[in-house]
């Protein structure tokens, strides 16, 4: 069974940053996409930045510069980063990790089958 568990959300200032971390356990398939999420209140879940099983990565333009995605492995699990700098108060959302078997670094809700239970962001003026 896949499992992703966020951790890393917190509050910070504008001009900050954060480090993200979703643990994935349980994911079998060799090729892989991987992303981040983010949702507030009243608003459709948004793809944040992705990356596949070649490395290739995709950034919402909002981000672009200000936030790196990575994946690193841990014994059986994959471990899934956001590095997020330059931290603003749009950035404000409930962060979700996921993940799928794909082949491209998609940032599409509907690409993806398994979800973590998300990790809270919230940054102030």
């Amino acid at each position: 069974q896949v499992q992703l568990v966020e951790s890393g959300g917190g509050s910070v200032q504008a001009g900050g940053s954060l480090r993200l971390t979703c643990a994935v356990s349980g994911y079998t398939y060799s090729t892989y996409c991987m992303a981040w999420f983010r949702q507030v209140p009243g608003k459709e879940r948004e793809g944040v930045a992705a990356i596949d099983s070649d490395g290739s990565t995709s950034y919402i333009d909002s981000v672009k510069g200000r936030f790196t995605i990575t994946i690193s492995q841990d014994n059986a699990k994959n471990i899934l980063y956001l590095q997020m700098n330059s931290l603003k108060p749009e950035d404000t959302a409930m962060y979700y990790c996921a993940a799928d078997a794909r082949v491209q670094p998609l940032l599409n809700t509907e690409d993806y089958n398994y979800w973590g239970q998300g990790t809270q962001v919230t940054v102030s003026s």
